[in-house]
């Protein structure tokens, strides 16, 4: 009796190749097909665990989200002065999004185009919005200049610890997530702290 060739794929390491091509090609770029040649599996096993790369998107995307969403809820994030919570924040987004960076690549480069991307534009926003508010605490705190506008300085963190996506390659070696969370704690908090 001979025995049908199994696939060796789970579905976590069929999100991973999604990921993958969804980074690579766009999520609107990517079809299924491109999909099933890229896991080296057919259309249909895929389908046999997904309804499509739109539910693979939702993964992914989801799994960027809960890593952020989760140093919110961390007891460094929640008890102490604002500005402290702020910086742990800071630390950890850092450090989530070079853990999960292929995930949160994603997450950054959506566009709004589907249902999932704008449900997760929309939970990109809550996020930002609660550590904005961090900020925002602190400056009432006294703990940030008062010379600093709150937006602009929750922009440019933002576009700070974001921009990581761009140039950071774990495979080429350098800094650590460590190292590189340490960079834009102080570089940030260097600007943004009142003296004392």
């Amino acid at each position: 009796m001979t025995m049908a060739k199994r696939d060796t794929y789970t579905p976590e390491s069929l999100l991973a190749v999604a990921v993958t091509v969804f980074n690579e090609r766009g999520y609107d770029g990517t079809s299924m097909e491109h999909l099933s040649k890229a896991a080296g599996i057919s259309k249909s096993s895929i389908y046999h665990h997904v309804k499509g790369k739109e539910e693979l998107l939702r993964l992914a995307i989801s799994r960027a989200l809960d890593g952020l969403f989760a140093v919110l809820d961390e007891p460094r994030a929640v008890s102490g002065r604002a500005i402290e919570r702020l910086e742990y924040v800071t630390r950890r987004t850092v450090e989530v999004l070079m853990d999960e960076l292929p995930y949160v690549t994603l997450l950054l480069r959506v566009r709004g185009n589907t249902d999932t991307e704008r449900w997760a534009m929309e939970r990109r926003r809550e996020f930002d919005h609660q550590v904005a508010e961090l900020l925002k605490r602190a400056a009432a705190d006294g703990d940030l200049r008062p010379d600093v506008d709150v937006r602009l300085a929750t922009r440019l963190l933002f576009g700070m610890i974001n921009s990581v996506v761009e140039w950071y390659r774990p495979e080429r070696g350098g800094a650590t997530s460590e190292e590189v969370a340490d960079a834009v704690v102080r570089t940030a908090f260097a600007g943004l702290r009142t003296a004392g």
